[in-house]
């Protein structure tokens, strides 16, 4: 066989492989996915939060929700929703950044913190998912709840986000008690992660969605979405609020959050919505 039809025969192989990896069932662990106020309230206790330097004498302040300092002054509160890994550490660094650069607090609901919570890794039932969805917005209410005992937030400046798995529930919240939304890294659209998008955004609420044009999980590039239509953004289902923005970066990565273009683009976004 020559050179040639050998590397021939090696690509149709690696292309299979590929492909049946794609369409193998992935695993889950654990079973727990049920909001009871028990687990709700361990989401919440073991939160991550970090205080900027204008409520805690001029130095940062990073741990659990159920550590929280008192402090002197008032800030915006951004509310993260992690995605499935947890508060992993590019959580940890985004809520620094929002502090050191923006003066912004943030809290981020542990979902993991929960005993036995189920885990997973996709693909898996559209079910499933869903229960796991259900959770997460549950979590978020929560939290918006439980932070308005913090005498110090500035509820007309209260902000969203989400990456990934948490930013559905933030796409999904129906109330009017944020002043924006941050969606990193889900397209607001029907593919293999939902049944059905479910959006709660308001027709002229400020909405910032950043996801890659070749995210991994998302867009068109994921055999998981094949006959699905995605387009791979928000655009399509931001199209008639005027306040919201989208952007799509050249890249082939799923969390996105803390690269240098999008850092940019969020602290304009936020600046503009709390005039900072």
């Amino acid at each position: 066989m020559s050179v040639s039809r050998l590397l021939l025969a090696f690509a149709a192989l690696l292309f299979a492989s590929v492909a049946f990896a794609a369409d193998k069932p992935g695993e889950m662990k654990g079973m727990v996915l049920e909001p009871s106020p028990d687990n709700l309230a361990l989401t919440w206790a073991k939160a991550n939060l970090v205080l900027p330097g204008v409520l805690f004498g001029g130095r940062r302040w990073e741990g659990h929700a159920e550590e929280a300092p008192d402090v002197i002054g008032i800030a915006p509160l951004v509310i993260v929703m992690h995605g499935s890994s947890g508060v992993a550490p590019a959580v940890k660094e985004f809520q620094v950044w929002l502090a050191d650069e923006l003066g912004v607090a943030s809290v981020a609901p542990d979902s993991l913190a929960i005993p036995d919570r189920l885990t997973y890794t996709s693909p898996i039932d559209v079910d499933t998912y869903e229960r796991v969805h259900a959770l997460r917005l549950a979590e978020l209410e929560h939290a918006l709840k439980a932070s308005s005992d913090w005498s110090w937030v500035d509820r007309l400046r209260l902000v969203l986000a989400g990456t990934s798995e948490g930013a559905v529930a933030v796409g999904r919240y129906a109330g009017k008690d944020a002043a924006a939304r941050l969606i990193y890294s889900w397209s607001c659209e029907s593919n293999y992660f939902v049944a059905e998008p479910r959006l709660g955004i308001g027709q002229k609420e400020p909405v910032l969605n950043v996801i890659a044009a070749r995210d991994p999980y998302f867009s068109v590039a994921n055999p998981w979405n094949k006959d699905r239509g995605v387009t791979g953004s928000c655009a399509a289902a931001l199209k008639d609020d005027p306040k919201a923005e989208v952007m799509v970066i050249d890249a082939d990565v799923h969390t996105i959050l803390n690269r240098p273009e999008v850092r940019e683009r969020t602290a304009q976004f936020l600046r503009g919505v709390l005039d900072r």
